[in-house]
């Protein structure tokens, strides 16, 4: 049987998704693991690289006829911890706000709420130029709520807005994927889910973040339909953001 070729992100909140494979020895023997930042997981499995992808729900729509393979998912009820827009002055004040080169969800995410919650028009200016607010995502923002001037998290303000938890990241493949394989994968996840609290000995503590909390309820790891119907509206927001122009631009 040929591996089943698998991309994940390599931010800490998947660590127990990781632990649970490793610990899986004969999932390990069928599969061809990479770990990469969120965009380039979306746009292996959108180039047809991978099978498998923990893909940005946003890049959902640049993947025809996709399958999600998993009840897992990168999500959030209320503060996510790790999706920020930082501010160096009030959100209702800035002008210009600059997105996250690794980021698709969380870009598209800033752009729904400052159009439909915050009700603000704002530039996207390029990375590395000069703006007002910045969105940034994954473990970068580690610590930097307490140093920035302003720190919106979108998770948080995604459910005082619509009520739902959020969704960042699904596993979803790009064909058909035999259902054993998809079982056992599962079962890995769910391994590595169960055992957090053992995992969460021998990861190394921080001091611009309490890695326990993070890992145990900032991140919320269920897809289940709550969540699955956050997926659907957010996809709704994105279409009414870009009426005009092809899904594909998105970024």
């Amino acid at each position: 049987m040929q591996k089943i070729k698998i991309s994940a992100v390599s931010y800490t909140n998947t660590i127990p998704f990781i632990h649970g494979i490793e610990q899986s020895p004969k999932l390990l023997d069928l599969i061809d693991l990479s770990l990469d930042i969120p965009s380039v997981c979306a746009s292996k499995l959108i180039d047809n690289q991978v099978d498998i992808g923990l893909v940005p729900v946003a890049a959902l729509l640049d993947i025809p006829n996709y399958r999600i393979v998993s009840d897992y998912c990168i999500g959030s009820v209320g503060k996510v911890t790790s999706v920020f827009i930082f501010s160096k002055k009030p959100i209702d004040s800035i002008a210009t706000i600059c997105l996250d080169s690794q980021s698709r969800t969380s870009n598209n995410l800033a752009r729904v709420l400052l159009q439909n919650y915050w009700k603000k028009e704002v530039t996207i200016v390029e990375e590395g130029e000069a703006a007002d607010a910045y969105v940034q995502i994954g473990d970068r923002t580690f610590g930097k709520d307490k140093i920035e001037p302003y720190a919106y998290d979108l998770g948080e303000i995604w459910t005082t807005f619509t009520g739902l938890p959020f969704t960042y990241a699904v596993w979803a493949a790009n064909k058909e994927i035999p259902e054993s394989f998809i079982e056992s994968f599962n079962n890995a996840l769910k391994l590595g889910l169960d055992n957090r609290e053992e995992l969460l000995n021998s990861i190394p503590e921080r001091e611009d973040i309490d890695i326990r909390e993070y890992l145990l309820s900032s991140i919320n790891y269920d897809l289940d339909d709550k969540k699955r119907s956050a997926i659907k509206l957010f996809h709704q927001f994105i279409g009414e953001l870009y009426p005009l122009e092809n899904q594909k631009a998105l970024t």
